[in-house]
C-alpha cells in the first residue's frame, strides 16, 4: 500500500520497502534475447571491454543523499522528505576514454525531476528547489525521467516519459574521443544525446539526481574500453585478488604492483 502528496513544498512518500536486487548482480548486464532486427538497439556497448570499478563519491554529494549496499554503490535521495534537488557525483573521470553505465530505478519514479547525466565538478548537487539540476547551465547535460534532454538551461525532447512506478534501467555511453554522449532504456538505443563533448577541457564525471522523496537508484553494471596492452594484462590479474594484500605477494615487480593498486585503489580497499 502507498500514500503519496505532492504540494508546492514537499514531495512525500511511504512504500514498503523494497530491494534493488539484481542491479548489483553483473550478471545482469548480460542482454536479453533478441532477433537479428533488434540487435542493433538492444545490444551494450563495451560488452568486451573490463569492468569499471568507480562508485559514488561519498565527499560530493548533497546531504539529503544516502549512500548504501555493496561499495555504496546504491543512493536512497531525501530519505523523510523533500523540499529541494539531491545530487550525487561519481569518482570516475570521463574525458578522453569510452565508459558505460547503467543506474538501475526503482518503481518510485514520480515528482518534478528524476535525472541521469555527467557534469563537471562546478556542476551543482544541491538545490534547494525543484528543478532540472543536471543541465541548469553549462556546465552538465542530462537527461530527465520526463523525457527530455537538458543543457545550459534549455531542454529538448529525447523520448517519451518514464512510466511512473515501475521500474526501469538507464544506460549511458560516454565515447570521449568522438565527443557523443548516448542514453539507453532498458537496453535500448534512444539515440546521440549531445555531441562535441571532446571540447570540454574541465573533468566530466557521472551524475545523477532527484527532487522526489525516497526514490532510489543503483549503480549496476559499468564498463570502459581497455586503455592499452598492460591495461588488459591487469584486468587479468585482478579477477584473481579481492584485497589489497593479495597484489603485495604477487610474484610481481613492485612498480607493477603499484600500477594495479593505483587504477584499482577505491575497489580493493572497499572490499577490505
Amino acid at each position: 500500500m502507498k500514500k503519496f502528496r505532492n504540494n508546492k513544498n514537499v514531495h512525500y512518500i511511504i512504500v514498503n520497502k523494497t530491494t534493488m536486487k539484481g542491479c548489483l548482480d553483473d550478471s545482469f548486464y548480460d542482454p536479453p534475447e533478441t532477433s537479428n532486427n533488434e540487435k542493433r538497439t538492444h545490444s551494450c556497448p563495451l560488452a568486451y571491454g573490463c569492468d569499471d570499478h568507480w562508485t559514488w563519491n561519498t565527499n560530493e554529494k548533497s546531504e539529503d543523499i544516502k549512500l548504501y549496499g555493496h561499495r555504496q554503490r546504491a543512493v536512497r535521495f531525501h530519505p523523510k522528505w523533500s523540499n529541494g534537488t539531491a545530487g550525487v557525483r561519481g569518482t570516475r573521470a570521463l574525458n578522453d576514454g569510452r565508459y558505460y553505465w547503467e543506474i538501475c530505478v526503482s518503481q518510485r519514479i514520480f515528482g518534478t525531476s528524476m535525472m541521469f547525466g555527467i557534469g563537471t565538478k562546478k556542476s551543482r548537487l544541491h538545490v534547494d528547489g525543484f528543478i532540472n539540476m543536471i543541465g541548469e547551465d553549462d556546465q552538465s547535460w542530462g537527461l530527465s525521467h520526463k523525457g527530455y534532454l537538458w543543457h545550459n538551461g534549455n531542454k529538448r525532447l529525447y523520448t517519451k516519459p518514464f512510466e511512473e512506478n515501475v521500474p526501469t534501467t538507464i544506460g549511458v555511453y560516454f565515447d570521449g574521443i568522438e565527443g557523443v554522449l548516448t542514453f539507453y532504456k532498458d537496453r535500448v538505443n534512444l539515440g546521440i544525446a549531445f555531441t562535441n563533448l571532446n571540447y570540454i577541457q574541465e573533468p566530466l564525471y557521472p551524475i545523477i539526481c532527484s527532487t522526489a522523496a525516497k526514490t532510489e537508484m543503483a549503480l549496476g553494471i559499468a564498463k570502459r574500453e581497455y586503455f592499452s596492452l598492460q591495461d588488459r594484462c591487469r584486468d587479468v590479474v585482478l579477477q584473481y585478488v579481492s584485497y589489497s594484500n593479495q597484489v603485495f605477494e604477487l610474484n610481481l615487480p613492485s612498480k607493477l604492483k603499484e600500477f594495479i593498486i593505483e587504477e584499482y585503489n577505491p575497489m580493493i580497499l572497499n572490499c577490505e
